[in-house]
């Protein structure tokens, strides 16, 4: 629920000021309602974002806030600021999508599942290589972490919140056993964004929590036996399958197709 009402066409909130609850944080609040606007496209790649003096207005906001919020948007690949040409809205290849604004206005605007898709597919790329690694490199204190994880959610099938944080220890217990720095804290980053997103988590229930372990299970006996191949494959299966039943029939399922 944004805290600013949808600018009218000159820019300002059709009921006279925009703001609904005045925040306190004004730069934040500021910056994260032109996300949403970028992204939806309310102001299109290639437009020039209203003057200044027309942002202050629409927001109720200092010129100090105004410049900014504008800034950090540049900061975030959005816009780019020309003296004495205005501030160029730029194209989504030029946005950083790793920011967590601008990934949760693109979740928020796409009906069609594909940048959940899209993150997923990467998830799934970067996770099946850790197994990999990891059944070659985990030591026995990490495999036996992976059993008792597993032991314990198979007693946790009624219980989708408990469930749920077992099973991000489970992957996370892969990947500090990989030894990968960087892909762990890519992917911890892209969860950390959507884990309450309704859209991501989908349904919960006791057959799909029953189903997921069952491939928590594959991943770790395949650590166990050493098996690189057999981990990334099981890894690779689990999070595809996993995500097919949360996303149900939205979409097109064969963006996951490899």
């Amino acid at each position: 629920m944004t805290a600013l009402q949808r600018p009218a066409a000159d820019g300002r909130g059709p009921d006279g000021p925009a703001w609904t609850r005045r925040p306190a944080n004004l730069a934040k609040a500021v910056t994260a309602e032109l996300v949403q606007r970028i992204v939806r496209g309310d102001y299109p790649a290639g437009s020039v974002l209203p003057a200044e003096h027309a942002l202050c207005a629409t927001f109720s906001v200092s010129r100090t806030v105004v410049r900014e919020a504008v800034k950090v948007l540049q900061e975030k690949g959005l816009v780019q600021i020309r003296q004495g040409s205005g501030t160029t809205v730029l194209p989504p290849t030029s946005w950083n999508l790793l920011d967590e604004l601008v990934l949760a206005a693109l979740i928020d605007a796409d009906e069609t599942l594909g940048v959940l898709d899209d993150l997923v597919v990467t998830r799934r790329l970067l996770e099946s290589d850790m197994a990999n690694v990891a059944a070659r490199t985990a030591d026995e204190d990490a495999v036996a972490r992976l059993r008792e994880l597993v032991d314990r959610m198979d007693g946790l099938l009624d219980d989708p919140g408990s469930y749920h944080e077992l099973d991000r220890a489970f992957h996370d217990t892969v990947m500090r056993a990989s030894g990968n720095r960087i892909a762990r804290a890519v992917v911890r980053s892209l969860e950390s964004q959507v884990i309450n997103t309704a859209s991501y988590m989908g349904r919960t229930d006791r057959a799909l929590c029953a189903a997921s372990n069952r491939g928590h299970r594959r991943i770790c006996e395949r650590i166990a036996a050493r098996d690189p191949e057999g981990a990334a494959a099981a890894m690779f299966a689990h999070i595809t399958e996993a995500w097919l039943v949360r996303r149900g029939a939205n979409g097109d399922p064969d963006r996951l197709a490899r």
